[in-house]
Formats: structure tokens, C-alpha cells, sequence
């Protein structure tokens, strides 16, 4: 059974390794563009974010980790209606290029928090990256990679069969597809629960 799954999973990953790549260089890029976007702020907007930034820091350390169960419904809340746009998207042809978009600007949010974390607080800023931002996005930026990809060969799968070969059926990979996007939003429910009770202990860590 293992080795199945893993055979599997080596064909899927095989099958799509161009599509991946593609997105992985995309995000990068959204990582690069967020982290040079720190740089152009003005310096009023700058002065602003450090200020609530500061107001962040000072409530944590004097109020102690936020109501638990509110901040997972808001962040569960937030990864499931990502994940649904784009599985939506997925299932249409012009939603291809927002599913792309999307990823974009997933790294353009990366890259914007930890560009300016560093940029105000130079290697405390980093330490309270590694601590407050990486750790949930190992979980969420492969999960929302696989969703992305998942929807990227379905829209192109459509046009295939729209276009090219109209005998292909859809129904299986439109199974196949909704099968594997829900089990990415178990993986983001293990994130939403990661950045709930586990990042803002070791974000406290970091302000010690």
C-alpha cells in the first residue's frame, strides 16, 4: 500500500515537475519584488507600520498571547477561502492566470514581512522571521503550491479536452483534483493551528 502511494506521488510530482518549477520561480520573484518594496516605502508608511509593528511587540510581551480560538477561526477562515478561490479558478479556463497571480502575491507577502522585520529590526528582525513567519509557511506555501498546480493542470487539462480531444473524460481528474485540494486544507488546518498556539509562544520567546 505505502509503496503504491509512493509510486503515486512520484508520478504525480514527475508528471507536473515543469509546473512546479514554474511556480516556485514565480514565487520567488513575488519574494524578491515584497523585499524591494520595503525599500520604496515612503517614509511616513514606514514610520507607520514600525509604530503598529512597535504596538504588536509591546501588547504581546504585557498581554501575553492573543484569545486562542478567535485567531484559528481567523486564520482556518483566511486558508480556506484562499484555497477555495482557487480551486474555483481551477475550474474554469480564464482562471489560470489567477491562479499564477495568486502565488504571486503570496510571495510579494512573504517577502514584504520578512524584508521589513529585517529592515527595522536588522538580525532581532530575522530571528523573529525565523520564529514568527517560517514556520507556518512550511506548511501553507507547499500546500498552496500543490492547490495552485493542481488548478494550473486542470484548467489546461479543460482545454485540452475542450478543444483538442473532446473524448477525454474530466469527471476522474475533477474528483482526483477536489480530493487532493481538501487534503491541502487539512494541511493549512495544521498550519492555522501551528500559528495559533505554537507561533505566538515562540514569538514571546524571541521578545525575552
Amino acid at each position: 500500500m505505502r509503496s503504491r502511494v509512493g509510486q503515486t506521488i512520484h508520478t504525480y510530482a514527475k508528471d507536473h515537475q515543469s509546473l512546479y518549477w514554474f511556480t516556485i520561480v514565480l514565487f520567488t520573484m513575488g519574494i524578491i519584488f515584497g523585499a524591494v518594496l520595503v525599500n520604496s516605502l515612503p517614509l511616513s508608511q514606514k514610520q507607520e507600520l514600525s509604530g503598529f509593528l512597535q504596538y504588536f511587540f509591546n501588547s504581546l510581551s504585557t498581554q501575553g498571547i492573543p484569545e486562542s480560538s478567535g485567531h484559528f477561526y481567523e486564520a482556518f477562515g483566511h486558508y480556506a477561502k484562499t484555497v477555495a478561490i482557487m480551486w474555483v479558478l481551477g475550474l474554469s479556463i480564464i482562471g489560470l492566470p489567477m491562479i499564477l497571480l495568486m502565488l504571486f502575491l503570496k510571495g510579494v507577502v512573504v517577502g514584504f514581512t520578512v524584508g521589513f522585520l529585517v529592515n527595522q529590526l536588522q538580525w532581532h528582525g530575522v530571528t523573529f522571521a525565523m520564529m514568527g513567519v517560517l514556520p507556518q509557511n512550511l506548511l501553507v506555501v507547499p500546500a498552496l503550491f500543490i492547490v495552485g498546480v493542481s488548478g494550473i493542470s486542470f484548467s489546461l487539462r479543460l482545454i485540452k479536452t475542450r478543444l483538442v480531444s473532446k473524448r477525454d473524460g474530466i469527471l476522474p481528474h475533477f474528483v482526483s483534483y477536489t480530493a487532493l485540494v481538501v487534503c491541502m486544507l487539512a494541511v493549512l488546518t495544521l498550519a492555522a493551528l501551528f500559528e495559533t498556539f505554537v507561533s505566538p509562544k515562540l514569538m514571546q520567546l524571541v521578545l525575552t
